[in-house]
């Protein structure tokens, strides 16, 4: 079974519950990192957290929200072995995933709507790295964050 990291600030509490539950639904095991309360919080907390339990193999795969999604979407990218994308629409989340291998999926609850999450977290789940080609790429990316 499939493990996602999920995590969230206060301005995505509802689309976290919402996601939560919807994968849930499709038989993946959720770990929730994130907030349970809407006062004000520091999403940098929250996407690293995600980060950590992917990097750290306590999930497969991770989920993180903030409003617009970038926020916290830097913050799981700081940690080591982490490739995040923000997407917006489905097509971005399937290929980040064939040609980047991203390990975490980020978005923007007031940027999308919760259908959209929806589209967006099936196409990014769906989708599989492809290699190839890509993973040249994506061992040079590996390449760059060793150096620092």
């Amino acid at each position: 079974m499939v493990k996602i990291a999920i995590g969230n600030d206060h301005t995505a509490l509802e689309m976290k519950c919402i996601i939560k539950e919807y994968l849930e639904q499709k038989g993946y095991q959720v770990l929730d990192l994130g907030t349970n309360a809407s006062e004000s919080c520091d999403y940098p907390v929250y996407g690293e957290k995600v980060g950590r339990a992917v990097a750290a193999k306590e999930a497969d795969l991770g989920i993180a929200i903030c409003g617009t999604g970038v926020g916290i979407s830097l913050a799981a990218g700081k940690v080591k072995g982490i490739r995040t994308c923000v997407c917006s629409e489905p097509y971005t989340a399937k290929l980040s995933r064939m040609h980047n291998d991203s390990n975490v999926l980020a978005f923007g609850a007031r940027v999308i709507g919760i259908e959209m999450a929806k589209m967006i977290t099936d196409a990014w789940l769906e989708a599989e790295f492809q290699g190839g080609r890509h993973q040249r790429r994506v061992d040079m990316i590996r390449k760059i964050e060793e150096q620092e």
